[in-house]
């Protein structure tokens, strides 16, 4: 069984996310080709991307018909050479990158309807308060 960690009694091992599109498997093709995530086929379709590290974090709403949403980004210790790769490899941009008090951003559209969050954050990953 692979490293877990124990939180208060209970054991979580990772997050696991999910893209909703239209279009699912040009959405995987992008993902598995385009931006090159690493993954596995696990059978009826399903490729499942895999990643060594993550984050959860809970943000704030200014209208609460939005209390519920979920966001995924993806984040890089380069976003200028990011972007410069991904975009060679033919992934769109809608934005330049801009600075935000976490880090810079920017955001690239996925086939299916998805726009996803490109950022380098300005805090250390992997820190820990507990």
């Amino acid at each position: 069984m692979p490293d877990a960690v124990y939180f208060g009694g209970s054991m979580i091992r990772g997050i696991h996310g999910l893209f909703y599109s239209s279009d699912p498997e040009a959405t995987r093709a992008f993902f598995r080709d385009k931006v090159k995530l690493p993954g596995s086929d696990v059978g009826e379709g399903w490729w499942i991307f895999d990643f060594k590290e993550g984050d959860l974090g809970v943000h704030p709403v200014d209208d609460p018909s939005s209390a519920g949403d979920h966001d995924i980004s993806f984040y890089c210790d380069d976003i200028h050479g990011t972007v410069a790769d991904l975009k060679s490899r033919g992934v769109e941009f809608t934005t330049d990158v801009q600075a935000r008090g976490y880090g810079q951003v920017t955001y690239f559209t996925a086939p299916g309807g998805i726009t996803v969050q490109l950022y380098e954050p300005r805090y250390k990953k992997g820190a820990s308060n507990t």
